[in-house]
């Protein structure tokens, strides 16, 4: 602000600001805001649909939805919502382990341009461009990444880009056998790459949660073994690949049970059983109490206990780890990242018990009370759609704001 000095006349005149200070818009400044308000939107717009499809209501669509809708249904959450909200966290979370910018401006937006074009192409078709944009999303991300571990010589995490090229692979492999109408390999695909979104959860569920606890806990200290943490990631895969690949139960359910052990070990290890009152940290440890659950349940579903389908075991990692870790993570980054408290408001507390809710909902409705299973469905959609409907109703205008603090992403 400009002094007067002595018999200065001033004329009123429209006052120009500093290009600093102007209102900008910072969508594009970081992975996690676009796709983390595209994926939550998408993840309650999705899980509508699929409800008014169980209901009967006839919705067009000239590819997935009208040849298989259980596979559209399955496919969209998992390589729709999951992976955004993956791709949005991992290009966050590889800026902050590098310091190197990962993608911003107008090449994250041809990016969140690119996953929202294949959302679209899977509803409308035509099914062949529909595969090719859709197959595209994951592995430009995975380069993406690589691109700036490399350049960083950040070897620790090349591992990530591998996982999501492992990702993307298993997207083009649906879409193969679904244009070749084979609905049951397709099905197959989507177990594998839940295995891998679970791997992610374990992984970096295995970093962050001890961490977090440590520094919302003083003198908390997590114990580790040595044989669980060298083991983990291999048992979960190899219980997930075998189940997708249909191998015998007898194979199956002891992998599963394997799984289940090391995950239980890992949570005793980090007293999650202790944790509470702090509700941004108990739903990290929440979601990821879901992984043994799930385990157990693949395992009594590949001894063919009829009582529990092994759509119900999907469901517990789908609805309930996956859901679960995306909730905390969507929350926790937004937060930090915008320049916000890293303590639950009221709304992500109620984000939070909605995903729960869902998740329970889901799985051991059927299980106490099999005959009112569409109406576990519904109920366990509806808190779903409610859970991400309120994250984008309470975080949209964070997202496109600079930080509150002032301080860069």
């Amino acid at each position: 602000m400009k002094i007067a000095e002595p018999n200065t006349v001033f004329v009123a005149a429209p006052q120009r600001r500093d290009p600093k200070h102007r209102r900008r818009v910072a969508l594009l400044d970081l992975g996690f805001r676009p796709f983390y308000l595209c994926g939550a939107a998408f993840g309650a717009l999705a899980l509508t649909i699929w409800l008014l499809v169980l209901s009967g209501v006839p919705l067009s669509g000239d590819y997935l939805l009208r040849a298989d809708p259980i596979g559209w249904h399955a496919h969209e959450m998992v390589f729709g919502f999951a992976a955004a909200i993956i791709v949005g966290f991992l290009l966050t979370a590889v800026r902050a382990w590098t310091g190197r910018d990962t993608a911003k401006g107008a090449m994250l937006a041809a990016l969140a341009l690119l996953w929202l074009a294949a959302r679209v192409l899977v509803w409308s078709g035509p099914a062949l461009p529909a595969a090719i944009v859709d197959s595209a999303f994951l592995p430009v991300a995975a380069l993406l990444l690589l691109r700036v571990l490399v350049n960083a010589g950040n070897r620790r995490n090349y591992f990530l880009a591998a996982v999501l090229l492992a990702f993307g692979a298993l997207n083009a492999a649906f879409h193969a056998f679904a244009i070749d109408a084979r609905a049951d390999l397709s099905m197959r695909a989507v177990y594998a790459s839940a295995g891998i979104v679970v791997l992610l959860v374990s992984v970096i569920g295995g970093r962050v949660i001890p961490m977090f606890t440590a520094n919302a806990i003083p003198g908390f200290v997590a114990r580790r073994w040595r044989i669980v943490e060298s083991t983990v990631a291999l048992v979960t895969l190899a219980a997930f690949f075998a189940d997708a690949f249909a191998l015998d139960g007898a194979v199956v359910a002891p992998l599963a049970l394997l799984a289940c052990g090391v995950h239980v070990a890992r949570m005793i290890g980090w007293r999650s059983y202790a944790v509470r009152g702090r509700p941004i940290l108990s739903i990290l440890h929440v979601a990821y109490a879901w992984l043994p659950l799930g385990f157990a349940l693949l395992a009594l579903s590949a001894l063919g206990w009829t009582r529990v389908p092994h759509s119900l075991a999907m469901h517990a990692f789908a609805a309930g780890a996956i859901g679960g870790a995306i909730i905390a993570m969507i929350t926790r980054t937004a937060r930090g990242h915008t320049g916000r408290p890293l303590v639950a408001d009221k709304r992500d507390i109620a984000c939070y018990a909605l995903v729960i809710a869902a998740g329970a909902l889901r799985v051991f409705g059927p299980l106490a009370a099999p005959a009112w299973h569409s109406t576990w469905i519904d109920a366990a959609g509806i808190c779903w759609v409610l859970a991400f409907g309120l994250y984008v109703a309470a975080y949209a205008v964070p997202l496109w704001k600079p930080r509150a603090d002032g301080k860069p992403d």
